[in-house]
């Protein structure tokens, strides 16, 4: 019967399709008559608007509306971090699609168009009026205005919990109407107005912003820049322009490095300001003119490429936000690395995509201790470019690694520095990337040739340690850099929540399960798999073989480590973290112990030699470690620390039942982050990830601060209540008493109290963190 009513089905789907066109045409028809055609608004700044973008709009944006559409994975790809992202408006295309067998044409803002028109002409609709400039017009015409409206004159229902016709699952489908559309969108949905999902808008907050589109939206163009700022953005273009070989081979490896930073400079007569560095085809002193391509490292199609300093008019969110200083003494460091030291650069590498993807034979000139200083000096930023980068969504990236882990890195300066350049240099066609090849369909031949050259790298790593034994040896927790005493970047921790993930300086937590020592080879690879070399718009082969290459570099940082604890532990710490694994993976980890590719052991004394190096490891970064996250910077009492302290001990189904990132507003206080770290058999694998799951072994980490972008909930509490609040969470068995913990203590998307406990964070966490802070995105918000 099934089979036979299908194909009746689709006349159905036609008649529906072809209806809701009509109906769009005959509601376009409607608006021309009535405000007249369309024209695409362009950014035109008034310097005497009534009501300035601003001062007035832009942070009522930001704290309303930034907090769902901040990211490529905004819904309908409304980017609301900037009056150009506002007029560029939306797309029914989704930037992320995990079957995508082709890549994707480019939408980036600021980037892949230069102009509203441009935009349209890409398939992006207005959300501002783009009809005749009248206030009813400019509501009536202007989206943004309707969803507001809609907002206003249908608000949450009543209850705890809102209904399942409210999707808040990632994948949802998005209905993206046009204002030719929302008249049709209205009548089917009339409770998705915006915020969608959350309390509306105040009366007060409500009635500036649908002032200001009533007005035609006007823009207010941004602050000039002070004169020291303009005067450090002339000396740091001209920087990084010399005309020498040499200077321009080491600004095109900066720039590839730092092209996501948002770049700053000390300036205490002014707010900060953010830059981004770019490349351009015109030199400092003129106009810039932007080269924009899918990769940092692609044929920029000009003979000579200057990196210029573009700044940034977005607000800052916090997801994507990695802010990076320029000083004098960065300055004398880069000098010292890249011009100063003594090598040659006879001819510029070119950008043959198999070539210029590998920095190891793009760079080669370079000295590795050069450019392995570079990366470490802000190992923290090298580490953030792959879980803050564009990507905004990263499940099949961030499956790759534990919940909670500690990273190290290993020392510049280590005994067999200049051997070890010479391996690297023999090396490049070994360490090869996945990004070398275009985002086409899937090729097993391609992934053998990757998977064949890592063995080739393990083998002669192995060989590489044996013959370096000795000094490796005598180098023992010294091969631990430790940030040479004042660097708190030697000391990292990293928190994976599902789809996102975090990273912070210090040791944070309880002991881990695993670490990760990384090494130049590892760090690099890192950077041109995940960032440089990631195409959040590639095919769903280009996705899946960056994740299965980025098994080797965690197994490889998990595998230096491993080396460190007596041969007759090594085995046994391993199977532990890939309990269940499949054969290869079983076999390829089994190639370390059989090719001896592991680093020397220290030397143990008690039987618990992970502990004890753990142990000697707090102590060796001791000097440089950050503490900001820990428990005792909090200002609380004590007890309540005390009381707080006991939930690192919380293991199992209670660790499982709260979600992975729980903002804490301390009335009176700052705040808590309490994150929950899922446990598995083992991550090796991109499938099954349920099916690996060990509740048992769940537990939480409690920091002090804010840490994670995505907030699934936010939890109100006095100090006085926080043992209860700890005796809850340890109570914690199932989902009923879950609730009841939030009926206590949480802030649900249907509180009335939701926005003004979020503007309370917000502005704690900006007084907190001034320079790292940004607005928290609200689009995992649970719904419990």
């Amino acid at each position: 019967m099934n089979i036979r009513a299908r194909p009746l089905r689709w006349p159905l789907v036609a008649a529906l399709l072809l209806l809701a066109t009509g109906c769009a045409v005959l509601a376009a028809r409607k608006l021309d008559t009535q405000y007249g055609t369309t024209a695409a608004k362009e950014f035109t700044p008034e310097s005497s608007a009534p009501v300035s973008y601003e001062k007035d709009i832009r942070p009522l944006m930001e704290n309303r509306c930034l907090v769902c559409h901040g990211c490529y994975d905004a819904p309908c790809q409304l980017k609301l971090d900037s009056y150009e992202g506002m007029l560029r408006g939306g797309s029914k295309d989704r930037v992320y699609h995990s079957a995508r067998l082709t890549p994707a044409a480019t939408s980036r803002l600021f980037e892949d168009a230069q102009t509203t028109a441009q935009w349209r002409e890409r398939g992006f609709h207005p959300v501002l009026n783009e009809r005749r400039d009248e206030s009813t017009a400019n509501l009536q015409a202007g989206l943004l205005a309707r969803m507001l409206e809609l907002k206003q004159q249908h608000p949450l229902p009543e209850g705890k919990i809102l209904p399942e016709s409210f999707d808040f699952s990632l994948g949802r489908a998005e209905q993206c109407p046009r204002i030719e559309e929302f008249e049709t969108f209205a009548d089917k949905y009339p409770l998705w107005g915006m915020p969608y999902g959350l309390p509306p808008l105040s009366d007060q907050e409500h009635g500036k912003l649908i002032g200001w589109l009533a007005a035609g939206a006007p823009a207010t163009g941004l602050a000039p820049l002070s004169d020291q700022m303009t005067k450090e953005l002339n000396y740091w273009e001209t920087l990084f322009n010399g005309d020498s070989l040499k200077h321009q081979l080491a600004a095109r490896y900066v720039f590839e490095h730092l092209y996501l930073a948002h770049i700053y400079f000390e300036d205490k007569g002014a707010d900060t300001v953010f830059f981004k560095v770019v490349r351009s085809r015109t030199p400092p002193g003129q106009p810039l003119d932007i080269i924009s391509t899918r990769r940092p490292y692609d044929d920029p199609g000009v003979p000579r490429v200057y990196y210029r300093l573009w700044r940034d008019p977005a607000s800052i969110v916090a997801k994507t936000h990695m802010p990076y200083l320029l000083t004098p003494a960065r300055r004398d460091l880069w000098r010292k690395w890249f011009i100063d030291t003594d090598y040659t650069v006879e001819s510029l590498p070119g950008y043959d995509a198999r070539t210029a993807s590998n920095p190891f034979y793009t760079y080669q000139r370079i000295p590795y201790r050069s450019r392995y200083s570079f990366l470490l000096d802000e190992a923290e930023f090298t580490i953030m470019n792959f879980i803050k980068g564009p990507v905004c969504r990263g499940n099949v990236a961030l499956d790759v690694i534990q919940d909670r882990f500690w990273v190290f890195f290993t020392s510049p300066e280590s005994a067999v520095g200049p051997e070890f350049s010479q391996f690297l240099a023999n090396q490049d066609e070994n360490l090869k990337l996945p990004a070398g090849v275009e985002s086409g369909l899937w090729s097993m031949t391609h992934w053998l040739s990757y998977a064949g050259a890592q063995r080739r790298y393990l083998e002669a790593k192995g060989n590489f340690i044996r013959k370096n034994a000795d000094a490796l040896r005598a180098a023992g927790l010294n091969t631990f850099w430790n940030g040479e005493g004042h660097n708190p970047n030697a000391a990292l921790t990293v928190f994976r929540h599902y789809d996102s993930a975090t990273v912070v300086q210090g040791m944070v937590g309880t002991q881990p399960q695993t670490a990760w020592l990384i090494d130049y080879p590892i760090l690099e690879r890192i950077h041109y798999l995940l960032v440089a070399g990631f195409d959040v718009y590639g095919t769903a082969s280009h996705q899946a073989m960056t994740r299965m290459y980025m098994d080797f570099l965690r197994m490889e940082s998990e595998m230096n480590f491993v080396g460190f604890l007596p041969p007759e532990r090594r085995k046994a710490e391993i199977d532990q973290w890939y309990r269940g694994a499949e054969k290869d993976v079983r076999e390829y980890l089994n190639a370390y112990f059989e090719r001896e590719a592991l680093l020397p052991p220290f030397k143990a004394i008690t039987d618990d030699p992970k502990t004890e190096l753990f142990v000697a490891l707090r102590k060796r970064m001791a000097p440089i470690l950050n503490r900001s996250n820990d428990l005792s910077r909090s200002g609380l009492s004590a007890r309540s620390i005390a009381a707080l302290a006991e939930l690192d001990n919380l293991r199992g189904v209670a660790a499982s039942v709260v979600p992975q990132v729980t903002l804490i507003n301390v009335k009176g206080h700052g705040l808590l982050t309490l994150l929950s770290n899922s446990a598995y058999t083992n991550i090796a694998s991109m499938f099954g990830e349920a099916n690996r799951r060990l509740v048992a072994e769940d537990s939480v980490t409690l920091a002090n601060g804010v840490i994670g972008a995505y907030p699934n909930v936010f939890l109100d509490v006095s100090e006085a209540d926080l043992p209860q609040l700890v005796s809850r969470i340890q109570q914690l068995r199932n989902e009923e008493d879950y609730r009841a913990l939030l009926d206590r203590f949480g802030v649900r998307r249907t509180d009335p109290r939701f926005w003004s406990v979020s503007d309370q964070m917000l502005s704690k966490y900006r007084h907190a963190e001034p320079l790292t802070a940004g607005v928290l995105d609200y689009s995992r918000y649970d719904n419990r």
